[in-house]
């Protein structure tokens, strides 16, 4: 019920976070699959930490936002110098990690004005630093863009945002 408000949100132009934390196995995947599912007419980004990818830099991020770049062309200049520069496309790079938060921001911004998006963020305890940073700014400025932003991780949840603890079901539920 609760996902499904964030997705009903999202098409009202309202933006919403939620991070699911838990032991493995114990239904996050499914939560997020689901969401997946409903989101019908939501643009879906997803990326998922991977360990071997770890201490790359901005895997993570890349793989999200890599179906919007092309919008990369309305957001400032610096902006997008810092992000293009961040995922490896142009020679341009920014040591400036609060410039490609706030790009990766404006870029998911851009893809929410062609209609509301659902941003998918699996295994983040697998993501590497710079990623969960950027991702994690993001999702704390997410207001009125139409954005709902969905991450499942085993460890503790990111700070400042929205979190649901989700445990195993009892022998008799199960």
């Amino acid at each position: 019920v609760l996902i499904d408000r964030l997705l009903g949100d999202a098409r009202s132009g309202r933006s919403g976070v939620l991070v699911l934390h838990g032991e493995p196995g114990v239904g996050k995947s499914v939560l997020l699959g689901h969401a997946a599912e409903r989101a019908g007419d939501l643009r879906v980004l997803q990326t998922t930490g991977v360990e071997t990818e770890v201490d790359l830099a901005f895997a993570g991020l890349d793989q999200l936002v890599r179906p919007v770049l092309p919008l990369a062309e309305r957001l400032p200049q610096r902006q997008a110098d810092a992000l293009l520069g961040a995922l490896g496309l142009i020679d341009h790079v920014s040591s400036d990690r609060f410039l490609v938060a706030a790009a990766t921001l404006s870029l998911l911004s851009e893809a929410a004005e062609d209609g509301p998006v659902l941003c998918v963020v699996e295994d983040a305890h697998w993501l590497d630093q710079p990623s969960s940073e950027v991702l994690a700014f993001a999702a704390r400025r997410l207001e009125a863009e139409g954005i709902v932003l969905l991450a499942a991780t085993r460890e503790e949840p990111w700070s400042g945002l929205r979190a649901l603890t989700i445990g195993g079901l009892g022998p008799d539920d199960a």
